[in-house]
């Protein structure tokens, strides 16, 4: 398998291997690929620590890197997970939010490891595309809610 020519590079304190292996876990087409060590001692660590892992998060190639505790993850970046159904939206966000993750306000939480996420239902990005009246109770629906309930959003776009 050839090398993607793009990589997101997410930078963790030291729990790179365990993040992409729940990332794995809990999303389809997500795997971990490659896990190296450090050939020598560097500024957060020792020779053989895992420095870099190779995955894949719903087909996107990752490459965590266990830099150390002076950068951490904010809301700038977030993975933005489009969902079909109340179903697979709670399950994305309970196992997010469920392995010491935290909540945020209209679809985004935060896992463990501080990388931000937005389940969105397709049903709330339809709902916002539709312009008009409709996105606007959608919206305002939405800006009530943490995870995202389909059934509110669709009784909102219908008024």
């Amino acid at each position: 398998m050839a090398k993607a020519k793009n990589t997101i590079c997410l930078w963790f304190d030291k729990d790179a291997e365990a993040a992409a292996r729940f990332y794995a876990e809990t999303f389809a087409d997500s795997k971990v690929l490659a896990v190296h060590r450090a050939p020598d001692d560097y500024p957060s660590g020792k020779a053989g620590d895992v420095l870099t892992v190779e995955f894949t998060v719903i087909g996107i190639p990752c490459l965590g890197l266990n830099g150390g505790p002076m950068f951490t993850p904010n809301e700038s970046f977030s993975f933005q997970i489009a969902t079909d159904d109340q179903e697979e939206t709670d399950r994305y966000w309970n196992a997010i939010v469920g392995n010491g993750g935290k909540e945020s306000a209209c679809g985004w939480c935060k896992d463990k490891w501080g990388l931000s996420w937005q389940i969105t239902p397709r049903a709330l990005t339809d709902a916002l595309a539709a312009g008009g009246s409709e996105a606007k109770r959608a919206f305002a629906a939405m800006m009530t809610m943490t995870k995202i309930d389909i059934a509110a959003i669709n009784a909102a776009r219908r008024g």
